[in-house]
């Protein structure tokens, strides 16, 4: 008979995950306190949820959100990110993290819906953001404007100086 606490957790799982937009599966076992801690330090400043958790309790929750298959990725250690907003985001933690240490280890995805292996992982992390794509599009959108402006303000300006010319010419 499972007890309450393992079925609230349950439920809480069962819940996050059907709002979430990615769900990063990965292997934390090898971390010490000091870098848990600081990975889920860099996980809170960019609103990423990152538990570890039991594999029974993650199988429950995921077959809740009728997911399934992916009884391979919950064997070993596991620790969950679960991003809300940018699915990107958590792989860009990642790959910032990993760069002082090799773990943790992507062991598999649920990008909106899809499941990507471990080893997309770095092709994920190499994505712009979407504030990234958002300030691309911008510029995109200035220049042509920019042109247009300037094409139009050039016959201007050189009517302007022809003016200044015969007014210092008949002065």
């Amino acid at each position: 008979m499972p007890n309450t606490k393992n079925i609230k957790k349950v439920e809480e799982l069962t819940d996050n995950f059907s709002k979430a937009k990615a769900i990063y599966f990965a292997e934390y076992h090898g971390l010490n306190v000091g870098q848990i801690t600081k990975l889920r330090s860099l996980f809170f400043k960019e609103n990423i949820e990152f538990k570890v958790v039991k594999n029974t309790l993650v199988k429950l929750a995921l077959l809740n959100n009728k997911i399934d298959n992916l009884d391979d990725l919950l064997t070993g250690s596991t620790a969950i990110a679960i991003a809300y907003e940018e699915p990107v985001l958590p792989a860009k933690v990642i790959k910032k993290f990993t760069k002082d240490s090799d773990l943790p280890k992507v062991k598999g995805i649920l990008f909106e819906g899809e499941y990507l292996n471990g080893d997309q992982f770095d092709r994920l992390a190499d994505l712009p953001s979407k504030d990234e794509l958002l300030v691309k599009f911008a510029m995109m959108l200035k220049s042509p404007m920019y042109k247009l402006a300037s094409t139009l303000n050039g016959p201007m300006q050189n009517v302007v100086g022809l003016l200044h010319n015969l007014k210092q010419n008949k002065s």
